[in-house]
């Protein structure tokens, strides 16, 4: 699944890469900028995918194509002016990892092409008109993570059918957050289950977060995907395996 996105991500990027070609000299090799407010770490099996993805149609990173990397480390104020870096370097096409990246790609530049690989709900973040027709500058791939929420807690529930109290990690300035949280709070409707949604917008929220879950008694942690949490995914799953928190 991971390669076929990949290939999908790599489709739109090159289709993107063909308009501004026509009217390069032929000598120009092509610049792509790709941007993360994660850790590089927290990205490197995507990232060789994407290189190895590169080089089957004859890309070749440093030799006849460049990749400007930006990472914002999991600091979201950092995002914009990576954006517009990448701007000013004159890149042929952004690639984002996450509807942060998306958004700040979108505020730096309304021309450059802009692939998106991992977003949640670029819809209901305003990021693209529909997903037949995205219009604008920016194509690419969704998660559909809004639709697919509700199964994580069918799932959990099904491991777990005493469960009666769940705690939801998320981050509310992350685009899709919102709409996510929705559906969770629809299915746990639905399974007769209580949430305690905890927003977590940096890394010292962590440990505050787990104390009240722990304070609370949650049988069970559903981790919303966003910056913060991919870039601090060891610890949350170290305080989850100490607390003995089944999570998702």
């Amino acid at each position: 699944m991971k390669k076929k996105l990949t290939s999908l991500a790599l489709y739109a990027m090159l289709f993107a890469l063909c308009f501004p070609a026509e009217a390069q000299q032929p000598t120009k090799v092509p610049r792509i900028g790709f941007l993360f407010a994660g850790a590089p770490s927290a990205v490197m099996g995507r990232i060789k995918a994407f290189r190895q993805g590169l080089q089957e149609r004859g890309y070749v990173e440093g030799k006849n194509i460049v990749i400007e990397y930006r990472y914002g480390e999991g600091k979201l104020d950092r995002m914009l002016p990576l954006a517009t870096e990448l701007v000013h370097l004159k890149v042929d096409v952004i690639v984002t990892g996450g509807p942060t990246d998306t958004r700040a790609a979108k505020q730096a530049t309304t021309i450059l092409p802009i692939v998106m690989a991992q977003d949640s709900d670029p819809v209901g973040s305003g990021f693209i008109a529909s997903l037949a027709r995205p219009g604008g500058n920016i194509t690419g791939l969704s998660t559909l993570s809004p639709e697919i929420s509700g199964k994580q807690l069918d799932l959990l529930k099904e491991i777990l059918p005493k469960i009666s109290r769940v705690a939801v990690v998320g981050n509310s300035i992350e685009p899709g957050n919102a709409e996510t949280l929705k559906e969770t709070q629809l299915a746990a409707g639905g399974f007769g289950v209580q949430l305690q949604y905890l927003d977590v917008r940096g890394p010292e929220d962590i440990e505050i977060a787990f104390s009240a879950i722990k304070k609370d008694r949650a049988n069970a942690l559903i981790v919303l995907r966003n910056p913060v949490t991919s870039t601090h995914r060891k610890q949350i799953i170290g305080l989850a395996v100490k607390n003995r928190l089944p999570a998702m």
